[in-house]
């Protein structure tokens, strides 16, 4: 119990940045009600141990103990088909939200769930009520029962107490249940949870007649008439031992879809001088290539006494800049860092690579709001070849934009069919659509896509905000220019301030086309997993449907989601070489 952990979810996600890792875009996280179990086990077996302890325990009446629910809930648990997402779970019948119990306050009223497993596709509810306590249920029903030859003397009897239809507690439970699981269908779907129900105490069977009643295996009939998998005593202990179906858990292998939608900070690394320039031959030639020249870090100073005295906003995160002095005259870590992965393995290589195995040809796309600040920043910071990029790749002369987005790169003319890129319609995608069922290569498409497109929606709902390190625009004749001049943060979500507006739209514009969007912006990618974390659309990332590559080892194959990289910042400008004739 003490090493118990589910099997990660795993989003259909490309990570092609050098420190790619599952672990670190999808911690390892507890089932939520864990904890709660633990503690009531210990507390279970400190009053045990604290029983035999006493000398005259043999003697003393037998003792109360929640240990056999407490066993067969944990069997349930680690037999469960996974991901396993709660234990002890509470739903409502009637869909309203329940929210947890706290302190002074009554406790809502709901219906429990001992295990929701499979991603919230399957519930599991332990009964052990025994056959004695349903037999004396029974006679409680009976006793309201009175002679029909009595009935009809006693005509001015009151209304009679005695059922009119079979029922009982159990039957009562399982009722409650599926309506709990009617309007709690499995996160991002309209799916209805399987429901099973697990009594490991009652036997329509018994070997003594006098634990017999027909009313018992009458009650299971009409549970699995409801629909309700019943299932009779408890699990053997020598199939908790066995090793699962790895068949249902094999790895699987994530393709770009042959639409791909580019995000900001992608426009900014396809343009970027660290995509295109000639490699540095070491980590010296790297520290020489972005060590700032004199010019340089006199306009850099000047720069900073500017934004410190008219207290002007900051850029957007993606080209913001510090306030402070004595790291001018230093290489710049970042840039360097960004071109020591890029000598790792380049953006183009990786897209080539990855783009070569699509199922036909290759589109990309881009929303107009990603455009036009993708065009503001390079066209305020970037250099002369990263401006010419950027025009050429929503040019539209088709040959003149290829010539100018390769001229000076390292790589040949259409080394990527990235042009021309396409642009999406302005704003948000209709409520009303939602991903295709199936991706371009025909295979079916992740339930992922819905999920996603679920949860940008339900941030971009939440009210959008000013970035929380913008400062107000400076007001007053003196600072107009400087107000026009500078780039503003772009406006996050308020329900997030790691995510910014367009980055979600462009996400959400990627999932209900049902394309890979490809970013480089790690950070939010690793916020947006953790809102579909908290709003419950996680438990759809695994799947077990995928299509079965045959010239594969038994991996499965479907389509991404998202493509991550590492950034490319915009570097012609910082190079020590820059200006030089």
């Amino acid at each position: 119990m003490a090493n118990f952990g589910p099997i990660p979810p795993k989003p259909p996600l490309i990570d092609s940045s050098f420190d790619a890792s599952t672990d670190d875009v999808q911690r390892r996280d507890a089932v939520r009600g864990m904890r709660t179990l633990k503690d009531s086990v210990k507390r279970d077996l400190d009053v045990l141990e604290k029983f035999l302890a006493n000398p005259e325990c043999a003697r003393l009446p037998a003792l109360s103990t929640n240990a056999p629910y407490l066993i067969s809930v944990w069997k349930e648990v680690i037999t469960a088909p996974p991901p396993v997402t709660a234990i002890w779970s509470t739903f409502s019948e009637t869909g309203k939200v329940l929210h947890p119990r706290k302190r002074g306050l009554p406790k809502e009223v709901g219906v429990k769930v001992d295990v929701v497993a499979d991603g919230g596709r399957c519930w599991v509810r332990v009964n052990t009520t025994k056959n004695s306590r349903m037999l004396a249920e029974f006679r409680e029903i009976d006793s309201y029962l009175t002679d029909s030859d009595e009935d009809e003397d006693e005509t001015d009897l009151g209304p009679s107490l005695a059922q009119t239809v079979f029922d009982n507690s159990i039957l009562r439970m399982g009722r409650s249940l599926l309506a709990a699981a009617h309007e709690n269908p499995v996160p991002g779907t309209n799916d209805i949870p399987e429901v099973t129900l697990r009594l490991t105490r009652l036997d329509p069977s018994p070997h003594d007649p006098k634990d017999h009643d027909d009313r018992i295996a009458r009650t299971i009939e009409e549970l699995r008439a409801m629909g309700i998998d019943v299932q009779l005593g408890e699990r053997e202990d020598g199939l908790l031992c066995e090793p699962p179906d790895d068949t249902a858990h094999r790895p699987h292998i994530s393709y770009p879809t042959t639409h791909i939608n580019l995000d900001l900070s992608i426009l900014i690394a396809l343009v970027s001088d660290l995509t295109h320039a000639a490699l540095p031959s070491s980590l010296e030639d790297a520290d020489a290539r972005f060590t700032p020249g004199a010019e340089y870090v006199e306009w850099k100073k000047k720069r900073i006494a500017m934004l410190k005295n008219d207290a002007v906003s900051p850029a957007d995160s993606e080209i913001g800049e510090s306030t402070e002095t004595d790291f001018v005259k230093r290489p710049s870590r970042a840039l360097v860092t960004q071109v020591l992965q890029e000598m790792n393995k380049g953006l183009l290589d990786d897209m080539s690579e990855r783009l070569a195995a699509a199922a036909g040809p290759i589109e990309f796309w881009t929303t107009p709001e990603a455009k036009e600040r993708c065009l503001q920043i390079v066209g305020k910071i970037g250099g002369p070849k990263e401006r010419r990029r950027a025009e050429a790749l929503f040019s539209d002369d088709a040959a003149a934009a290829e010539l100018a987005y390769w001229d000076g790169s390292r790589f040949s003319r259409g080394f990527v069919p990235l042009l021309p890129i396409h642009l999406l319609p302005p704003g948000q995608p209709d409520d009303i659509q939602q991903p295709p069922t199936h991706a371009d290569s025909g295979r079916s498409l992740s339930p992922f896509f819905r999920a996603l497109a679920r949860t940008c929606r339900d941030i971009l709902r939440d009210e959008t905000m000013p970035h929380p390190k913008s400062t107000p625009s400076p007001v007053g004749a003196d600072h107009a220019a400087a107000d026009t001049d500078e780039i503003q943060r772009a406006t996050v979500t308020r329900a997030n301030p790691r995510l910014t507006a367009h980055t979600v739209q462009s996400l959400l514009w990627g999932a209900v086309r049902g394309w890979t969007t490809l970013t480089a912006n790690k950070t939010s990618i690793k916020a947006l997993l953790k809102e579909m974390k908290a709003a419950r659309n996680g438990a759809l990332w695994d799947r077990s449907d995928g299509i079965v590559d045959a010239a594969s080892t038994g991996q499965d194959v479907e389509d991404a989601a998202i493509w991550m990289v590492d950034p490319r910042s915009l570097a012609e400008g910082m190079r020590a070489d820059f200006g030089a004739s």
